[in-house]
């Protein structure tokens, strides 16, 4: 997988969003409300370039205090979103 060219996070009202940019701003149109954890994730996955679920999971056990089983249904819930969603591509 890897994050879809065009797509951002910024901060918003101290709101952490991804947002498009350019011609996926038109396509998109919304703004991604982002927690602490999410947001970590998205900038993991755009240092990464591509990556896999485990690649996400192995990163998010080995800098928070969350057990490989929990990483890995919360990390696959998120990517499936961000798939939906089209800010990820596989």
């Amino acid at each position: 997988m890897k994050r879809k060219d065009g797509f951002i996070l910024r901060e918003v009202c101290g709101e952490k969003v991804i947002v498009g940019e350019g011609l996926g701003a038109i396509d998109f149109g919304k703004l991604i409300s982002l927690n602490d954890t999410a947001a970590w994730i998205w900038d993991k996955a755009g240092e990464l370039g591509e990556f896999d679920e485990q690649a996400i999971v192995d990163a998010l056990c080995e800098t928070y205090e969350v057990t490989p089983e929990t990483a890995r249904t919360d990390v696959h819930a998120l990517l499936t979103q961000w798939l939906d969603l089209g800010i990820i591509t596989q």
